[in-house]
């Protein structure tokens, strides 16, 4: 098991996509595991999927927090793509640590709205880049995905593969993610993660993904 090397206690967190599944999760295992801390978190609540379910994660969000009496959690409802806005929140709360986690997610929907992945995946991650550079971060944790690998044919998967073949925009904006952290990393000293994340599942779950649609089929 890794140590951790990031110190999270007295300090504030940014979490963009609080009411996403891996996002809220996120948050309340924070609230949790960790005391004091301090956590904002950022969500537009777009209607990708039904909005009642990202409603009843911030309430199981806003349960947990009401126990945490030593830490505090705060929901502001705005695009990572308004780049006012981001710069506001980071010269307001000062944030020690940047989890960003907002993103258009879906393959196929980027079939047919490619220009939501453009302004939330490129320009809403730019606006985040841009902010870490102005109001330097002790670390920051970006999603990317899975669908880098693209038409990899090699199992199991490496981080070592490459990852130059996207067969989506999807794709393709995450691997630009991983492209932009890095180059904004090396120029302006900004300790970076990408994750890769596979299929991610658990209760309140994202009703696009996969299982859901096996299950109901059954």
């Amino acid at each position: 098991m890794l140590m951790s090397n990031v110190e999270l206690k007295n300090k504030t967190v940014l979490v963009t996509g609080a009411a996403g599944f891996i996002g809220a999760n996120l948050v309340m295992e924070l609230l949790r595991t960790v005391e004091p801390i301090r956590i904002i978190g950022l969500d537009n609540m777009n209607d990708y999927y039904d909005v009642s379910i990202k409603e009843y994660r911030l309430t199981q969000i806003q349960k947990v927090a009401a126990e945490q009496t030593a830490s505090s959690w705060e929901f502001v409802r705005g695009n990572i793509a308004d780049k006012a806005l981001v710069e506001q929140l980071f010269q307001k709360h000062g944030f020690a640590v940047v989890v960003n986690l907002a993103a258009q997610a879906g393959v196929r929907y980027s079939i047919t709205n490619p220009d939501v992945y453009i302004e939330s995946n490129l320009i809403g991650f730019y606006n985040i880049l841009e902010a870490c550079r102005h109001y330097p971060v002790e670390h920051l944790v970006y999603a990317s995905s899975s669908s880098v690998y693209g038409s990899n044919t090699k199992v199991p998967y490496a981080i070592e593969d490459k990852v130059d073949n996207p067969v989506s925009l999807y794709a393709a904006t995450k691997k630009s993610n991983e492209l932009l952290a890095h180059a904004y990393s090396k120029l302006y000293d900004i300790p970076s993660t990408g994750l890769r994340f596979f299929t991610v599942y658990g209760p309140a779950g994202r009703p696009d993904m996969a299982y859901f649609g096996f299950t109901n089929k059954l």
